[in-house]
């Protein structure tokens, strides 16, 4: 039986652990509801010299790759995937970006300097490294949804004033179907994008999810009156090529737009 071995036991962690058993893979994981402590170094050692395939969903803290800092020299020479993020190309103001763009920030300081270093880092040791945008989805082994749905019914969803901004997204499940598809084909270290087909502006899929459920459309903000929270997901607007990932993956999503997505999703809420 071949064993994965998962860095980060969370959201789109559990989504591939999920997928993973099912085509016969034996997992072991760090996280809350992982098997290993990720500070019992003895333990976690064993598991690398053990595993077939080794996955990290551990984004950058403190401007540091934890599981670099801790584990790097022991994963050297091992198959090694990494979930990144499509943020290390920053504001395209709207263009397509394929994984030849730039990344930026990869020599400041600051969150998009940390996750563009491990970006690179784990491409120097030969990863395949998955660029993801806007992840969503529905609960997945008690872990909580992701989806407009989710946010639409705790009060958080927004629709904002800004007809230009684009966004890609990826349901949780296409992510799944992508790495185990890359580990088990044998495709070469790199880094590849993993996006629905549709990008979109935020608002239009606010506004499915509340076709679909009949909850009542969030109020237009101008975008001086986005949370501050928000704020730094509404100041970059790109499209996101996944045409690498078709190519040398063999992949495509299944949810290729974020209707179908939010449909599959209330479908199962509904138990359709």
């Amino acid at each position: 039986m071949k064993q994965l071995l998962i860095f980060g036991l969370g959201y789109t962690g559990k989504a591939i652990a999920r997928a993973a058993l099912t085509q016969g893979w034996r997992i072991t994981a760090t996280g809350r509801d992982g098997t290993l402590r990720f500070d019992d170094a003895p333990a976690v050692l064993a598991a690398i010299g053990g595993a077939d395939a080794i996955l990290s969903s551990v984004p950058p803290a403190q401007g540091l790759d934890p599981v670099l800092e801790a584990y790097g020299d022991a994963l050297k020479g091992k198959r090694l995937a990494y979930l990144s993020s499509t943020g290390v190309y920053g504001d395209c103001g709207g263009a397509w970006v394929d994984e030849s763009a730039p990344v930026v920030g990869k020599g400041g300081t600051g969150r998009r300097a940390a996750r563009a270093q491990a970006d690179a880092a784990w491409l120097d040791l030969g990863a395949q490294v998955f660029r993801l945008p806007g992840i969503y989805g529905p609960p997945i082994d008690g872990q909580g949804g992701r989806s407009a749905f989710d946010r639409l019914r705790e009060g958080r969803a927004h629709r904002v004033d800004l007809p230009d901004q684009i966004f890609s997204r990826i349901h949780v499940e296409d992510i799944a179907s992508a790495v185990l598809l890359a580990l088990e084909s044998g495709a070469p270290a790199g880094a590849y994008n993993l996006a629905d087909n549709l990008p979109a502006p935020q608002n239009a899929v606010i506004e499915e999810a509340c076709r679909l459920s009949g909850l009542p459309l969030p109020p237009l903000l101008s975008p001086q009156e986005v949370p501050p929270a928000s704020r730094a997901f509404y100041a970059e607007n790109r499209r996101v090529a996944n045409g690498k990932a078709r190519r040398m993956l063999g992949w495509a999503p299944r949810f290729g737009d974020y209707r179908s997505g939010l449909r599959a999703i209330w479908d199962e809420e509904a138990g359709v």
